[in-house]
């Protein structure tokens, strides 16, 4: 059984970029409350993954690399708009951040990732990391594609 254990912050700032970004694109087969289904063609490759519910900052996922010729029939598939970003990798203090600059209906959000070996797990934030939204379920993907960034109200 896989568990994904993971934090997401906002990023202030510019310091982050310090690698040349994948270009991912990714839609969603199934999206409820207990599960999704997501396929995502990441540079020269694609996947297709199922994640249950999220408790905590931990949840089940399953990943299985398919044919980017499946993954682009079934993109088409999906429902609401896909999601675009770059992904820039940054390393800080031993520990792998996975850095999103959306693009598309999502331009201007920019998301780290950090993926833990327990909940508990000390981390040691870079000066980049804004406010933790691991919870908010707004930053969730999957939200995004149906309920967009730039469509939220602006205070």
């Amino acid at each position: 059984m896989a568990i994904e254990i993971e934090r997401k912050f906002l990023v202030l700032g510019e310091d982050w970029r310090q690698s040349d970004p994948l270009r991912i694109r990714q839609g969603y087969l199934s999206r409820d409350e207990h599960r999704t289904v997501r396929v995502r063609i990441a540079g020269e490759h694609a996947f297709l993954t199922v994640k249950g519910i999220t408790h905590k900052a931990s949840r089940l996922e399953f990943e299985y690399e398919i044919p980017v010729e499946d993954a682009e029939q079934l993109l088409l598939l999906c429902v609401g708009p896909l999601i675009e970003k770059n992904r820039h990798i940054v390393n800080h203090a031993g520990t792998r951040w996975e850095i999103d600059e959306f693009l598309g209906v999502n331009l201007g959000l920019v998301m780290a990732e950090v993926e833990l070996e327990s909940v508990g797990q000390p981390l040691d934030l870079p000066g980049w990391t804004g406010m933790e939204v691991t919870h908010d379920e707004r930053y969730f993907n999957s939200n995004l594609s149906i309920r967009p960034h730039s469509a939220w109200r602006k205070p």
